[in-house]
């Protein structure tokens, strides 16, 4: 069972709005965002929250991006979470724009917040929900994932992309990640 679900981003309203941080973007989409209660500790915000089968824990870290594993690991370490029990929400180059999806596992892609989970948690065998900003046609992958998404980008995130995104997310907290990964493992969310 899922208990920790840390939303990976950049700290910092100059970030906002940035590619890296489409997880905050869909942490604050999410329906019952408006009922969490945020507390600061852990080196970012935290909330807890009862979910249908327990307590489960709702974590933006604050530490920048390439640190994202040492606010995870001292929330799954004070709440006696096993890694087994992570799940990390990121940006994903490998996924077109428009496509999100449930994984387990498997490689780092060369993403700083992943590798710091793993540096920290001691495994890459945590579970994942990716959202696919797809891949730039140049070779400065730094200045694209730091940049921001376009207006009409975000209209299809808040509009087409969230509410289906939404609806796995709820699925994974209340029938468990094995279900949402074998009904999510890949969607294309946006029309055309």
């Amino acid at each position: 069972m899922i208990r920790l679900y840390a939303f990976l981003g950049n700290h910092g309203r100059e970030y906002s709005g940035n590619r890296h941080n489409v997880a905050w973007h869909f942490l604050e989409c999410l329906p019952f965002y408006g009922d969490l209660r945020w507390e600061r500790k852990f080196k970012g915000r935290y909330a807890q929250w009862e979910g249908p089968k327990g307590r489960l824990w709702f974590l933006a870290p604050e530490t920048y991006m390439n640190l994202s594993g040492d606010s995870v690991a001292e929330l799954a370490r004070f709440f006696q979470i096993a890694s087994g029990e992570v799940l990390a929400i990121h940006d994903e180059l490998e996924l077109p724009f428009g496509t999100f999806g449930f994984k387990m596992g498997g490689g780092l892609g060369g993403h700083n917040g992943l590798r710091s989970l793993e540096a920290r948690l001691g495994t890459r065998d945590f579970a994942r929900l990716r959202f696919g900003i797809g891949r730039p046609d140049h070779d400065d992958i730094a200045g694209y994932v730091l940049s921001d998404f376009r207006r009409e980008e975000r209209e299809k995130l808040e509009v087409e992309v969230f509410p289906k995104a939404a609806a796995a997310f709820e699925l994974c907290i209340k029938d468990g990640f094995e279900s949402a990964l074998a009904a999510y493992p890949k969607v294309r969310a946006i029309e055309g």
